[in-house]
């Protein structure tokens, strides 16, 4: 590796470094960003779920994949899936393969629907749980101090719990919440929030 391709960055950040370029990008160009686009709240349900019990990096690592996977994360497409592809995923060495994930997936994608359906987008749904505001956490430092849940994912998880959804527990939607950024938690030392 030539110097001049050596990554120099010494800024602060909640995760991520140079050591890590896409969990640096990752931390730089989307945790904490609002999104309102229905299919990439879809990809954040389906890797956080996916996560549990793995670390984000693992996931992250696999996020191509897993978009290979699922069909661009589409949940139309992903709801019709059957046997066959429950197969194929099964069988794909580049995602987590974990049959009650693949199969919570697909069956959140129907009701991903059907909130789509009630709603008009699951966008107009999700972000009622934050009064349409970016929520922070203004008592946490560092990523340590950071709830693993708040009021808001409990009611977010029992909202989708009643219905249909699986793999909604109160932390997955915090980090969901997180990733979407309906609350930034970068921490009071973190260039995204410092501005250097």
């Amino acid at each position: 590796m030539t110097e001049q391709n050596i990554v120099r960055d010494d800024r602060v950040r909640c995760f991520g470094g140079p050591d890590d370029p896409l969990m640096m990008r990752y931390h730089d160009e989307q945790w904490g960003f609002p999104v309102h686009d229905d299919r990439q709240l879809f990809e954040s349900f389906v890797l956080d779920g996916f996560q549990a019990g793995l670390s984000w990096r693992t996931i992250l690592h696999k996020r191509e994949n897993f978009r290979r996977a699922f069909s661009g994360f589409d949940p139309e497409k992903v709801s019709l899936y059957g046997d066959s592809e429950m197969q194929r995923l099964l069988a794909d060495t580049g995602i987590v393969r974990n049959r009650m994930k693949i199969v919570a997936t697909i069956s959140n994608a129907g009701r991903f629907l059907e909130v789509q359906r009630e709603f008009g987008s699951f966008d107009g749904y999700l972000w009622r749980f934050t009064g349409g505001e970016t929520l922070r956490n203004t008592d946490c430092v560092t990523l340590r101090e950071l709830p693993a849940s708040t009021a808001e994912s409990d009611a977010l998880s029992a909202d989708l719990k009643g219905r249909g959804f699986k793999f909604v527990g109160t932390t997955i939607c915090y980090a969901v919440m997180q990733s979407v950024g309906m609350v930034n938690d970068h921490s009071d030392e973190c260039w995204r929030t410092t501005g250097g």
